[in-house]
């Protein structure tokens, strides 16, 4: 599951300039594991049909626990998010909305005792968001518009890539997400491979206009 990257990742974290924070009291690891306990423990039924789990996690620490936490507090936030959706992945589960993660001080827990709480939260609006991952890191956010693709500035998205058409590809809400609708470009575009007119995009799906891949991350 999620988790064996997520733990990878953090040791090679806190290797550098982290080491010093982790002697005592609570360990990311430990988050990381009760957050995808509570996922699985409380998941349910989606109106479609979708096991769905909880999306915002907060993580209440001691006083102690967050002064050494805070340093890497927006690294750690992206790790959990990041374990969190492939845990999803790997179990099939679907989120109602962006997966969020939140450190707060809690005075009355003790140094290495921590509380979380996981709640299913729907966006404003109630529609599903979703993320393309540009190769370069940059993410762009979906919602309640259309995204166009192509090599002219005024696309939202605009590749530098001379395998992609001017205006190469749109992607559309849809009652069930995003759509990902080529624009009868010149090379085409792909879905995990496979060239296509119109597909549905689902998580983890890598989305190919060209010569250039992107990542499709729902919520």
């Amino acid at each position: 599951m999620g988790l064996g990257n997520f733990e990878s990742r953090l040791e090679r974290m806190v290797e550098g300039v982290f080491s010093r924070v982790f002697r005592s009291g609570v360990r990311p690891v430990e988050l990381g594991r009760r957050m995808v306990r509570e996922m699985d423990l409380k998941r349910s039924i989606g109106v479609r049909g979708k096991t769905v789990a909880p999306n915002h996690f907060v993580f209440r620490v001691s006083e102690y626990d967050y002064a050494q936490l805070d340093p890497m507090h927006e690294s750690l936030a992206r790790e959990l998010r990041d374990a969190a959706r492939e845990h999803a992945r790997d179990e099939s589960y679907g989120f109602v909305g962006p997966v969020t993660v939140e450190l707060q001080v809690d005075p009355s827990l003790h140094t290495g005792t921590f509380a979380v709480t996981a709640r299913m939260v729907e966006p404003e609006g109630g529609r599903p968001l979703g993320v393309l991952e540009l190769p370069t890191g940059q993410r762009v956010v979906l919602g309640d518009f259309i995204v166009t693709v192509g090599r002219m500035p005024e696309c939202t998205i605009t590749l530098h890539d001379a395998n992609v058409s001017r205006n190469h590809a749109e992607i559309r809400p849809s009652d069930s997400g995003f759509v990902v609708i080529d624009l009868g470009s010149t090379n085409g575009t792909k879905v995990n491979g496979q060239r296509v007119v119109e597909r549905e995009l689902h998580d983890g799906d890598t989305v190919t206009f060209g010569a250039t891949t992107l990542t499709y991350v729902s919520s």
